[in-house]
């Protein structure tokens, strides 16, 4: 199988490698897509170290260990390739790292004002649809060059809406002031989907100093920026592989089940919104020449320039690979 190792110059390396045999609880899929995420250039460029880090992709089952039940090979995993590590960074934050937000399958019947700070990012448009199912609102979402993408995701009968830092921190934080006034005058909850270039600086000086909690996607370089008050935590999509974490409120229950097991719970949960309609990837980009097309994309990434958009990579475009016939 061909695998993709990108360098921290964000070159990437194609080179030949064993098709991996699954362990007893573990499948092994044949990839069809593969998407991207900003943590695939900012692995190998923060660390100074090469790395293959690519997390959605859509395929076939190829292989599945003997503990494995729920698919065999042929099974199709569609749509994949622009979901998985976003949408349950997303979950991960609303609901496990924020305390009594409502589930979507419990929606609130009261108003809940939540902040989504990059919303047309992969991360934000996720959360926004997540809160949107747990009937959470108002949302003040902010964006830039996606805005008209997050319009078509909010509802604004129900008080969402959109405010664009491209005109200035200032501003911005104005706006913020004038939308939580419309919100009821509190706002309690904010997820930074960006957490870099002022982002939680901004949200701070809005969030409510007694009760707020802010989540980040990033770890916090300026935590001084961020009142003692406010019930901060770092959401990364690797806890779900964890039962339990210091961030976690189970923890301090001393709960069986933690992270591992809403995993297993949400990603079922979106796969069924996929089947029914009520739950959709975000638009995705084909970048062309499969994986040779990876380090232009991750550069583009890098740079900024992609907004409201996830890149993705048709694999049988790679040169040296066979088209793969799913049907």
């Amino acid at each position: 199988m061909k695998e993709a190792i990108v360098q921290p110059d964000l070159e990437v390396n194609i080179v030949d490698s064993p098709i991996p045999v699954p362990k007893d609880d573990e499948v092994v899929i044949k990839v069809v897509v593969s998407g991207s995420n900003p943590k695939d250039w900012k692995r190998p460029v923060w660390s100074n170290a090469a790395h293959n880090s690519g997390d959605d992709i859509a395929g076939v089952v190829h292989q599945v260990g003997r503990n494995v039940h729920e698919f065999k090979p042929g099974d199709r995993v569609a749509e994949a390739a622009s979901i998985p590590l976003a949408a349950m960074t997303s979950a991960m934050g609303l609901y496990q790292r924020f305390t009594n937000l409502p589930l979507p399958w419990h929606p609130t019947t009261k108003p809940i004002p939540l902040i989504i700070y990059g919303a047309a990012s992969a991360v934000g448009a996720f959360a926004i649809k997540l809160a949107q199912l747990s009937n959470i609102h108002p949302l003040i979402c902010v964006a830039g060059r996606g805005i008209p993408f997050v319009e078509t995701l909010i509802d604004k009968s129900k008080g969402d809406v959109i405010l664009d830092y491209r005109e200035g921190d200032d501003k911005l934080v104005q706006n913020l002031k004038s939308a939580v006034e419309k919100a009821g005058g509190k706002v309690e909850y904010a997820f930074d989907a960006v957490s870099e270039n002022g982002s939680y600086v901004n949200i701070c000086k809005v969030l409510d100093r007694n009760t707020g909690q802010l989540t980040n996607v990033l770890p916090v370089k300026d935590s001084d920026a961020i009142p003692s008050s406010v019930n901060q935590s770092f959401t990364m999509v690797g806890a779900v592989h964890a039962s339990v974490d210091k961030n976690q409120f189970q923890n301090e229950t001393g709960s069986k089940t933690g992270n591992t097991d809403f995993g297993f719970v949400m990603f079922r949960f979106f796969g069924r919104g996929l089947q029914e309609g009520w739950f959709s990837g975000h638009p995705q980009e084909v970048v062309p020449g499969g994986l040779a097309g990876i380090s232009s994309a991750l550069k583009n990434l890098k740079d900024g320039k992609a907004s409201a958009v996830k890149y993705v990579f048709r694999l049988d475009e790679t040169e040296g690979v066979d088209r793969y016939d799913t049907n």
